[in-house]
């Protein structure tokens, strides 16, 4: 089971439930979940969103509405959780006479999905002595912002790992999960900032539209 003591931000929310961040915000706006209050510890201003905190409980609705869509009414899917709320134990719930929701699979997703989150961040540490506080894996200098980036434009597995050799499938997924809880703020960094160097580049064509090609760059760790 999710951690009932742990409360998630919208990003880490998303990363566990496998939603976007907007679409977080968006389930929050619309009352799908409802944030929990916590110590703000700076005041908030010039536009900026107030802290969001979501419970192991709120991680399970933002799966099964990820699941269900607007298949339901806002009123019957607000009955859909007051039941599946009542039965926390129960395998499925009947949403209506039609539609009946494996809550014990959402849950599954979301315990996984947890773990994950955990797991990422275990092997992931910021030491201003390497690479400035750039986050990192930890006991090498191979940032995980980078990883994620580089997976992120259609670098594969096969050749991320020949040009890091400490690095593993499950690192790589774990990198995926750990930049999707920790969105970075501001400007992107560029390869270089991120302590990597261009190591090749070679043009592949879009499924959607194959006269058009694109540029997939691989990198290395510099330093």
């Amino acid at each position: 089971m999710a951690n009932a003591a742990r409360l998630y931000t919208p990003a880490e929310a998303g990363a566990v439930s496998g939603l976007k961040l907007k679409a977080v915000h968006n389930a929050i706006d619309k009352h799908i979940v409802e944030p929990v209050a916590k110590v703000r510890v700076a005041p908030v201003g010039n536009g900026s969103r107030a802290p969001r905190f979501l419970t192991g409980e709120d991680l399970v609705r933002l799966r099964v509405w990820r699941g269900v869509g607007d298949t339901l009414s806002a009123e019957r899917r607000q009955l859909l959780f007051v039941a599946i709320a009542a039965k926390p134990t129960a395998k499925t719930v009947k949403a209506d006479e039609l539609l009946i929701v494996d809550v014990g699979e959402a849950r599954k997703q979301v315990d996984r999905g947890v773990r994950d989150l955990e797991a990422a961040e275990a092997v992931v540490a910021k030491d201003k002595a390497t690479l400035g506080g750039e986050p990192v894996f930890k006991g090498t200098r191979i940032p995980v912002y980078g990883i994620a980036a580089m997976l992120e434009a259609g670098a594969t597995a096969e050749e991320l790992l020949s040009g890091y050799p400490k690095l593993t499938e499950r690192l790589l997924d774990l990198a995926r999960i750990w930049a999707a809880a920790h969105p970075r703020r501001g400007r992107p960094k560029s390869l270089s900032d991120l302590g990597l160097k261009l190591k090749s580049t070679r043009r592949v064509s879009r499924k959607s539209d194959p006269l058009a090609g694109r540029t997939k760059a691989t990198a290395t760790a510099a330093g």
